[in-house]
């Protein structure tokens, strides 16, 4: 089993930080809304699209499907009482020369394997797409 920890701490007016292995990760904990620093739920969409990205690039090695570039796009509808994220939502765009059936096949896997997409789909309903990427 693998165990994480991370420290974080805020000042008052609600600049934070998060301390993770030797990286900083700087974020809004005011009560208002920050338009420089992500807030939490920007910073767990984040958490989400680096899972994806992750695994694209650990199925890519595992599966031999070679890719030139990834990318994710996250967005997500809250409840307001209780508050809780009711759906998220993403587009994985890979550029990539593998077929459909293969790129179904890799995002399937992505999916199925990724510790904080199937911590999310637990928690709420989580949608998600696969396309190429064109130039």
């Amino acid at each position: 089993m693998l165990e994480y920890k991370i420290s974080a701490k805020s000042q008052k007016g609600g600049k934070a930080s998060s301390l993770s292995n030797k990286s900083t990760i700087y974020f809004d904990a005011s009560a208002g809304r920050d338009n420089e620093l992500p807030n939490p739920a920007e910073l767990l969409f984040t958490a989400l699209a680096a899972c994806i990205l992750k695994n694209v690039e650990r199925y890519s090695e595992l599966l031999h499907y070679p890719y030139r570039s990834a990318k994710v796009t996250v967005q997500g509808e809250r409840n307001d009482s209780p508050p809780a994220m009711k759906r998220i939502d993403y587009i994985l765009e890979i550029e990539t020369d593998v077929d459909e059936r293969k790129l179904n096949n890799w995002h399937k896997n992505i999916v199925k394997f990724g510790t904080i997409s199937n911590t999310l789909a637990n928690a709420c309903e989580l949608h998600g797409e696969i396309k190429y990427i064109t130039n």
